[in-house]
């Protein structure tokens, strides 16, 4: 198993100091109290400002999206919260821009950011209908303005890059253990062929998307489901953006499902044939998460946080989800009543 070193990664130059001189090029006065936030895909830090509420500042990780697709990310949150959806945005400067620059000691290219105004909340509970009902109408609106024109520069959610990008590049890799070796290529060989052929047998519209909505994205205020961190905002089919609210037997994930869907097509009209898509996107979700963590393993907070990744334990866990997940690929998708 690959045992990467650790001592240049692409958040290097990103000290507090310069975190905090990044904050103060953009007009605002530190008061020298700066906590880091639990992301790694990105830095986020909560930062506090004199005689006034701390700001989140988040640092983008150096070439993972383009200029454009982060601009497109926020020109996506602006649109929504024109319409009164409940999203946090990133804050404008003088300038009327949401994205800013900072050049950084020892760092060639700098860093892209963006800062917003700290909200507070808690997690919506997805065992609650009412709270289901409410994120269901949510996420109608933010669909139906999602799917009124495309996203020009960020990607979608493919089989390509979720699920062979992902798993020639572990095979290509020392991350996999010899002896685990030729069972995950089998297994990822069958399961992109599985994948290939629901994908092809479901074709379903293609719209905007959160991406990545799960519980952590979402911070309940005001009766309602605050949405935030669109980074993994990408085109993708609408059910992307519902699955991930579904928990237990499948009796629950059908009244969970029903439920949102009842409120979501108050304003977007769902497509059940989507439901079959469930599994195959959960599979791309899985294959995905384990080559991001490899991708990502040089990166200090990695090893530190993520202190089970990288075992022999784990690998075998993962092929034994994935072989579970084959099966799943074969199983019936969720039905719903025939009121729908």
């Amino acid at each position: 198993m690959a045992d990467l070193p650790n001592d240049s990664h692409p958040y290097a130059s990103l000290t507090p100091d310069a975190v905090l001189d990044a904050i103060e090029s953009q007009g605002y006065w530190s008061d020298q109290r700066i906590y880091p936030l639990n992301s790694y895909e990105n830095r986020v830090y909560q930062v506090g400002i004199e005689d006034a509420q701390p700001i989140i500042a988040k640092f983008y990780r150096p070439n993972r999206w383009s200029r454009e697709q982060i601009q497109e990310e926020h020109d996506f949150t602006l649109e929504l919260a024109a319409q009164e959806l409940p999203v946090v945005t990133p804050l404008l400067n003088k300038q009327g821009e949401t994205l800013r620059h900072f050049q950084t000691d020892g760092s060639s290219t700098g860093f892209d950011f963006s800062l917003y105004t700290r909200k507070g909340g808690r997690a919506p509970e997805l065992d609650n209908l009412d709270h289901l009902e409410v994120i269901g109408r949510v996420m109608g609106r933010m669909h139906n303005i999602g799917s009124t024109k495309p996203f020009t520069h960020r990607p979608a959610i493919s089989l390509q890059s979720f699920a062979i990008d992902s798993s020639n590049f572990l095979l290509d890799s020392d991350f996999l253990p010899a002896g685990l070796r030729d069972s995950y290529q089998s297994l990822s060989e069958d399961l992109i062929a599985q994948l290939k052929q629901h994908f092809a047998d479901t074709p379903a519209k293609q719209i905007r998307l959160h991406g990545d909505c799960h519980v952590g994205n979402m911070l309940w205020r005001d009766d309602a489901p605050n949405f935030v961190d669109f980074d993994d905002s990408r085109t993708g089919p609408a059910i992307q953006d519902l699955w991930m609210l579904l928990s237990g037997d499948r009796q629950q994930q059908t009244m969970q499902i029903e439920t949102i869907l009842e409120a979501y097509e108050e304003f977007y009209k769902f497509e059940p044939k989507e439901l079959k898509l469930i599994e195959p996107l959960r599979t791309l979700r899985l294959m995905n998460y384990a080559a991001w963590l490899a991708r990502r393993w040089s990166d200090p907070a990695f090893p530190h946080t993520f202190t089970w990744f990288n075992t022999e334990r784990y690998w075998g866990e993962h092929i034994l989800s994935l072989r579970e997940q084959l099966s799943a690929l074969q199983e019936e998708p969720l039905k719903l009543s025939s009121f729908f």
